[in-house]
């Protein structure tokens, strides 16, 4: 339908070192990798209000904390499964993990505690991204092992007060999301369905007129979004070893590979002084990578770093 994009070249910015490289057994690999090795796997790049870069490692339980200049710092180490993160206006780091729900992180004061364990007294299939409006709802994904075979995947809403909202159900795998540049929908990645949902928010905060934005195929299909100023969407293809970058009408504009030949492309940010550096994680390796993006110019900083 489209001709093929242009390729931009990335550039290694930072690697997870070996001596944070683990290799203990792990549930998680063993089920979701089928136990390959896996030293690290990391996803849900944020931005501080420093210019750091944080990261989290699902199988450890690790989250790290990368400098301007790519020097890597072990911060927190702990029970849990860490899948995405995401800074709250306040400075403090939202974690959505897969084992434990909804967990936070004060970076000033190191303290780290349960915030949504369950919702509505029963345990959530598997967290795994999340996302703040500009009102402070805090929206997330509950992927667990859902897909075509079982579509039963949820969006959610937190709001400020401690309401917890259903937005939408029966999804074949939420993964990463953003809102548009208004907040009227929800932009969501749908693994395995290989496509990105959009979801118009009625004035109730329920869902409407759910349907496919974008189509995509190969690979095990789109995994983190990163939504631009002018409402571009860069799209990991995790399984593809690429990101896409689409213009606010849904067209392919731009195409990243990934260094040395790797698949995991899972999830990214924009940074960088001037904020039109994408970062992208190619998780398998434990690599940050990065490239200048020159079409949809300077990202919203309220949905990338705070």
């Amino acid at each position: 339908m489209f001709a093929p994009p242009e390729r931009l070249k990335a550039e290694v910015f930072a690697r997870i070192p070996e001596k944070f490289h683990a290799h203990g057994k792990s549930e998680w690999v063993r089920t979701q990798l089928h136990g390959a090795p896996a030293p690290v796997f990391i996803e849900g790049p944020s931005f501080d209000r420093d210019g750091n870069l944080w990261i989290v490692d699902i199988p450890w339980g690790r989250i790290f904390r990368i400098d301007p200049r790519g020097g890597v710092e072990l911060v927190v180490q702990y029970d849990g499964e860490p899948n995405g993160l995401k800074f709250h206006p306040d400075g403090r780091a939202f974690i959505a993990d897969y084992r434990r729900g909804i967990m936070v992180l004060d970076p000033r004061t190191g303290r780290f505690e349960p915030h949504l364990e369950r919702a509505r007294l029963e345990g959530f299939k598997g967290c795994n991204d999340l996302f703040f409006a500009s009102n402070g709802d805090l929206y997330f994904t509950d992927q667990g092992q859902t897909g075509l075979h079982d579509p039963t995947g949820r969006l959610f809403r937190l709001r400020p007060s401690g309401q917890l909202d259903l937005v939408l159900a029966g999804i074949p795998s939420p993964n990463g999301l953003v809102m548009n540049l208004d907040e009227t929908a929800v932009y969501l990645a749908v693994t395995r369905d290989n496509a990105i949902w959009r979801v118009p928010l009625m004035h109730d905060g329920t869902a409407t007129k759910v349907g496919a934005y974008i189509r995509m195929s190969g690979g095990g299909g789109p995994d983190g979004i990163a939504l631009d100023e002018a409402g571009g969407l860069a799209v990991c293809h995790v399984g593809f070893g690429a990101v896409w970058l689409f213009s606010p009408k849904g067209e392919p504009l731009l195409r990243i590979d990934a260094p040395d030949g790797g698949l995991y492309t899972t999830n990214c940010a924009y940074g960088g002084p001037d904020g039109r550096t994408l970062h992208m994680l190619e998780s398998r390796s434990g690599t940050v990578f990065t490239a200048r993006v020159p079409v949809a110019g300077r990202p919203m900083y309220s949905h990338a770093k705070v």
